[in-house]
């Protein structure tokens, strides 16, 4: 039997389905949770968990209520993923029950493949640890798993970073390939360069408002590991007469990545360009079922059945989708959605970013959702190089008196990680970053876009343009903004053994490897497609990160969770 740590049930499901354990002799599977363990005819049962300490206890407690006396006697091993952990093992022996488990082993499961482009970590608090805690764990886990990929696909002759942790792992990975000098392998590379970027490099992408497509899923309903989970209405089957009886309560929950073509086609769309292509399929899709009226002959008839499940495929996949655009969109036409939206359009593209906004001040009167609030406030607060101490102190006063004494540590981390700071060095440097690197474009086209800016309806991730200028034509002609940017960026160069420098053929395209530490969202990843695409782009982009997140579960993950005194 193995026994979970929930957390890792979605990204080992990507790799692992239960079938195919069942093939391996997994009789049961069971979700850690304080108790006694459930009954369970099995020899040998196993922890898959995260080395942290308050799972540790939880695991103790199951261990120390297991009946002895029983027969025959049941045995544990515990698995930590991604490394041991000396401190659990130690907390385990300190509660007396390390010796009851005869394996203790690691499964070093670094990046784990989310899509054909897509790799990540999934390690939640890594922005948290890097920035809040000075804790460098994750940069260890991300600098093993480039190791890994090395060993697989061949050294990277190139490495380009910027930032603090990007500098970290970079020196990490040659002090690795220093002390294993076996790990020089004869493969062909793959990748051409690796381009490591810092998530506090740009802090102002994850704060706005996704405008793709996935975008929108994720920032409304959440996707984790690959699926989403919507609400279940809008999916049940229409029966004629019956009325809205027995409505289905359970959530709808659909898998989304590029294995479905019409996903594949529309994900990384602006929103309003996705009804024309729905409607455009359905007229497809009906005329193809219409054909078989004019099937005659048994090989035409053949031809028809044998193209069938393929068309009913399509046909659900675009009932599916059309009710999820159709959800989408009662919310990006509500009046609180465009309220919001100019917001944050005004400040990214430099409208009073200095003065107390009324907007924000109303939504905090009327006590909307404090997420929603602190993303706001966090990004004029980007979008100014931080805001007047006046101006700070009116917002974190307001919120304090709305929503509680007990946010102020929240409000702390916010400045720490800085997101949410005083104005230092006196003037704002946001201006000159972004007319430097084009981050706000007035004219864009979301139907036929020729720039990444269509993602966000106007703003250009900045993280996504220092990827397109350092391909072209390189990062020498933006020294001035990136020494405006925090922490150093940097180049090293990784020998290859002779033989397998690469010739390049006209033509053929570079491949960039693009590892956002600290998290990355489904915007910026559509924006690196864009620019895989692009017909004289010459380059290919493969999306590595420590977290797939959105601006609601990365300012979620900065929150501290204080319980209101009892009184």
């Amino acid at each position: 039997a193995i026994v979970w740590d929930e957390y890792l049930t979605g990204p080992f499901g990507l790799i692992a389905q239960y079938s195919l354990l069942k093939e391996h002799e997994v009789e049961k599977m069971f979700t850690l949770k304080p108790g006694r363990l459930p009954q369970a005819d099995v020899k040998n049962i196993i922890f898959f968990v995260r080395p942290k300490l308050e799972l540790m206890d939880i695991i103790t407690d199951n261990v120390l209520r297991e009946d002895r006396g029983r027969s025959p006697q049941r045995d544990f091993h515990i698995l930590f993923v991604p490394r041991r952990s000396l401190l659990c093992e130690q907390w385990l022996k300190e509660q007396g029950v390390l010796g009851s488990f005869i394996h203790r082993e690691q499964y070093s499961l670094d990046l784990i493949p989310f899509d054909g482009d897509l790799l990540s970590m999934e390690s939640e608090s890594a922005f948290k640890e890097c920035y809040l805690e000075s804790d460098q764990t994750s940069l260890y886990h991300a600098a093993k798993g480039l190791m890994t990929l090395q060993a697989l696909y061949g050294t990277i002759p190139q490495i380009f970073g910027k930032g603090e942790c990007a500098r970290h792992v970079a020196n990490m990975m040659i002090r690795m390939k220093r002390e294993f000098p076996g790990s020089q392998n004869s493969i062909f590379p793959v990748f051409d360069t690796l381009l490591l970027l810092d998530r506090n490099v740009d802090l102002l992408t994850p704060l706005a408002t996704q405008l793709t497509y996935e975008g929108l899923i994720d920032e409304i309903y959440g996707i984790q590991n690959t699926y989403v989970k919507l609400p279940p209405e809008k999916f049940a089957p229409k029966k004629q007469g019956e009325g809205g009886k027995d409505l289905p309560t359970e959530p709808k929950k659909l898998q989304l990545n590029s294995a479905e073509e019409l996903y594949a086609e529309i994900r990384d769309k602006n929103f309003n360009a996705v009804g024309s292509v729905l409607s455009k399929k359905a007229k497809i899709i009906s005329a193809a079922f219409e054909e078989r009226h004019h099937a005659k002959t048994v090989g035409e008839i053949k031809q028809f059945v044998s193209q069938l499940p393929h068309m009913q495929a399509a046909r659900s996949s675009l009932a599916n989708h059309t009710s999820i655009a159709e959800l989408i969109k009662d919310i990006t036409t509500s009046e609180d959605f465009f309220d919001n939206l100019t917001v944050e359009q005004e400040f990214m593209s430099g409208i009073d970013t200095d003065k107390v906004n009324n907007y924000i001040e109303d939504c905090i009167a009327q006590k909307h959702p404090l997420i929603k609030i602190l993303r706001l406030v966090c990004l004029q607060s980007v979008c100014n190089s931080g805001l007047k101490q006046k101006v700070l102190d009116h917002y974190k006063r307001e919120i304090l008196q709305t929503y509680g004494y007990e946010h102020i540590l929240t409000l702390n981390n916010l400045e720490k990680a800085g997101l949410l700071k005083p104005q230092t060095s006196g003037r704002n440097n946001y201006p000159t970053i972004r007319k430097t690197l084009r981050l706000w474009m007035d004219d864009v086209n979301e139907q036929n876009p020729n720039d990444i800016s269509y993602v966000y309806s106007g703003y250009a991730p900045l993280s996504v343009r220092l990827a397109q200028l350092l391909a072209r034509p390189g990062w020498r002609s933006i020294e001035e903004v990136l020494k405006m940017l925090p922490g150093p960026h940097f180049e090293e160069r990784q020998q290859l053994p002779t033989g397998l420098q690469k010739k390049r053929q006209h033509g053929e395209n570079r491949v960039t490897l693009v590892f956002f530490l600290g998290g990355v969202t489904y915007a910026e990843i559509a924006a690196l497609r864009f620019l895989s695409q692009m017909e004289d782009g010459g380059t290919e982009y493969v999306i590595a990160t420590t977290k797939l997140i959105n601006g609601t579960s990365w300012i979620k993950s900065l929150m501290e969770r204080l319980e209101p005194a009892p009184f």
